[in-house]
């Protein structure tokens, strides 16, 4: 019998706003999905096709997300972990091990699995995670963009860009800023 592994990444754990997102995946054996990849190494055209293919193809996954006020409040690093647990827990089906994008595994103490470096470049589990995540952030900061049209969320995603930082200087932080980040105060 095949174990059951459930692939793990986040997206959004340095933009200066906005929510971290995590998603986990359990992809489908049986229905192959090509041209995955680390999200960051895929167009945002391409990593549109391969949500929907994801999502339509996997026995299972979830989305999960830290908003910026817990962001604040835990850092980045426990939201993160909290936005990873999250995501898990909308995971429909029992599963056996879990991979995690990175050099820390949240889960040790409840869960078997392991995390590996660079592992959204290495694992189709994490790859298709960290596609779902990118995604899921992208929307929603295309959405911020439509309540603080001022800070061009839909350009730069909240990322700390120099165009970032000249309308944070300018209009000073929206609600959605991470008050705890450098640069943002």
């Amino acid at each position: 019998m095949q174990k059951i592994v459930v692939g793990i990444d986040e997206a959004g754990r340095g933009p200066l706003a906005g929510r971290v997102y995590a998603a986990a995946v359990i992809l489908n054996p049986e229905k192959k999905i090509s041209y995955l990849n680390d999200s960051k190494k895929i167009d945002h055209k391409t990593r549109l096709k391969l949500y929907d293919e994801i999502i339509k193809k996997s026995l299972s996954y979830g989305i999960g997300y830290a908003s910026p006020e817990e962001i604040d409040k835990l850092n980045i690093l426990n939201a993160t972990f909290l936005a990873m647990e999250r995501a898990l827990y909308n995971i429909t089906i029992n599963f056996d091990y879990i991979v995690v994008d990175g050099n820390i595994f949240p889960f040790k103490d409840r869960y078997k699995g392991e995390a590996i470096v660079k592992g959204d470049t290495k694992i189709s589990e994490i790859m298709a995670a960290s596609i779902l995540a990118k995604v899921e952030r992208d929307l929603y900061m295309i959405e911020m963009s439509k309540l603080y049209p001022q800070y061009n969320f839909e350009k730069h995603k909240g990322y700390p860009t120099k165009e970032h930082f000249e309308l944070i200087k300018k209009f000073g932080a929206s609600p959605i800023h991470r008050k705890s980040f450098k640069g943002v105060f």
